[in-house]
């Protein structure tokens, strides 16, 4: 069973820039697959294009069957309920004027549901009132109290600023999650628990991750299966072990030789 599948998935930007190259993956349900790459590579420009938050150039992506290029804005609408990212920096991702309340809230306005309905289907909401207990719920869920619901993102450290984010993006309820270098703008030990944080919002939630980093000790803690990208392709894709122990593209071995207790 897969919750997508993407075919030869081309971005093409002005310049005849290849961002991303006739890429193919498949990616499963509740795994974590890590897509990993130097800066350059495509990486977040293929979860973009997952997404559809920037059109393809050509390729089809299917989403529990459903072609997401040919999708109109009502459907895209219904579906990116399903469908949400956590950002690199947590410091711009969160509007500065909004208090943490309304950041939270905004996707349950938007799609007007309260997201309290676990069978996946969602209720019209009659007042703001159901809200705030959603963002409550949602605010412990990441580790913090509703002590945080007034105030503003400058008044939170670079860690609580990605629970905020990582708040957010469970709000609808979504079964997939782009994570696009969640941790690479915070110090190692507070990138530690925001990991940990992820791992265990999966098992408790159920969702599937695209994890984007240049991490490989990272990603081969989270990910399940491990994705190579390089200058816009895929040059390998397998299971974690498999990558990280016995890799066959001279890219991946020189990922890992550069971390030295990953060389292969």
């Amino acid at each position: 069973m897969r919750l997508f599948e993407i075919r030869n998935l081309t971005k093409i930007f002005p310049g005849e820039v290849r961002a991303v190259d006739a890429v193919s993956l498949d990616i499963h349900p509740s795994e974590t697959l890590g897509l990993i790459g130097e800066s350059g590579s495509g990486k977040s420009t293929l979860g973009r294009l997952i997404l559809r938050l920037i059109e393809p150039t050509s390729g089809s992506i299917l989403f529990e069957g459903r072609d997401l290029p040919s999708a109109g804005s009502a459907d895209m609408r219904r579906l990116r309920r399903d469908m949400q990212i956590i950002f690199q920096d947590p410091f711009a991702a969160l509007d500065p004027r909004f208090r943490v309340e309304d950041i939270i809230a905004e996707p349950l306005r938007i799609h007007g549901t309260d997201g309290s309905d676990a069978s996946g289907s969602s209720r019209s909401l009659p007042s703001g009132t159901k809200i705030r207990p959603r963002v409550t719920e949602l605010l412990r869920a990441v580790g913090l109290d509703e002590s945080a619901l007034r105030r503003y993102p400058h008044e939170f450290s670079g860690g609580q600023r990605q629970r905020i984010g990582i708040a957010r993006a469970l709000a609808l309820r979504p079964k997939f999650i782009v994570c696009d270098e969640p941790v690479s703008a915070l110090d190692v030990s507070v990138g530690a628990q925001i990991v940990n944080l992820l791992a265990q919002l999966q098992r408790d939630f159920g969702l599937t991750y695209l994890f984007i980093s240049h991490s490989m000790p990272v990603v081969r803690y989270l990910a399940t299966r491990i994705a190579v990208m390089y200058k816009g392709k895929i040059v390998e894709i397998d299971d974690t072990n498999v990558i990280t122990e016995r890799p066959t593209h001279p890219y991946t071995r020189s990922l890992l030789e550069a971390t030295p207790h990953l060389s292969a």
